[in-house]
């Protein structure tokens, strides 16, 4: 499978498309954003993380019975997905309050939540992403239906119980994390984008490191050996 035309670049992704319309192929950067893009870096080797990372754990989520549009990591920096049209919702997931949360609610950093939140952002650089409800979802003509908001709900909350588990057998505590969706060929949500130290936040359970993109957003600097030691965890059985 080749790349062909470029098709969208983000901050962290290129897509191409390929011979076969339905299928692309995601080529992963070493750039580094924070704070929409006002943050700007490069890290030789973090394309390549992010890729085996989110390569390992869409099988995952696959195998537990999650839609996702990964096929294959066809090689270091590049993965082959199916092509779905993006919904322009971020979902993201919180376990332990900190980052955006504790800014705008006050609520106490680190403080364990009562239950697993779920809130939308709207997926737009030019307006910094901004915290949405269902009612602007609807009025933005973001999903289909209600039912689609519902769907997205259940399967953040699905993807947020798998993941938790998985991470603390490997002695993280998943924090919180960002995740995408899109409409495939048949018209059903599938998990899309990428799942990496960029997306989530992972804290050590004993020490409470850090061990994720907060490393550069805080400049705490060892981004990349935050990231090598996160695969490291998810490659030991």
């Amino acid at each position: 499978m080749t790349k062909k035309e470029l098709l969208y670049e983000g901050k962290a992704k290129r897509l191409f498309t390929t011979d076969d319309p339905d299928l692309l192929i995601a080529e992963f950067k070493d750039d580094l954003t924070a704070f929409n893009g006002e943050k700007h870096s490069e890290e030789q080797g973090k394309g390549a993380l992010n890729n085996k990372i989110s390569s390992e754990l869409f099988k995952l989520l696959d195998n537990t019975g999650i839609p996702t549009h990964f096929v294959d990591m066809l090689d270091e920096n590049h993965m082959l997905v199916k092509r779905v049209d993006i919904i322009l919702i971020e979902v993201v997931v919180r376990n332990i309050a900190t980052g955006s949360l504790t800014r705008r609610l006050g609520i106490e950093d680190g403080k364990k939540l009562p239950f697993a939140l779920v809130e939308f952002y709207y997926k737009r650089d030019d307006l910094g992403d901004p915290l949405i409800n269902d009612e602007h979802c609807l009025i933005l003509d973001l999903v289909k239906n209600e039912a689609d908001l519902e769907e997205l709900k259940r399967l953040g909350r699905e993807i947020n119980t798998i993941l938790k588990a998985f991470f603390r057998k490997k002695e993280l505590n998943l924090v919180d994390f960002k995740v995408e969706f899109g409409y495939d060929r048949d018209g059903k949500i599938v998990l899309a984008d990428e799942i990496s130290p960029d997306s989530c936040r992972f804290w050590d359970i004993k020490s409470g490191e850090k061990l994720d993109k907060d490393r550069f957003r805080q400049s705490l600097g060892g981004v990349k050996l935050a990231y090598e030691e996160v695969l490291k965890r998810i490659m030991t059985k």
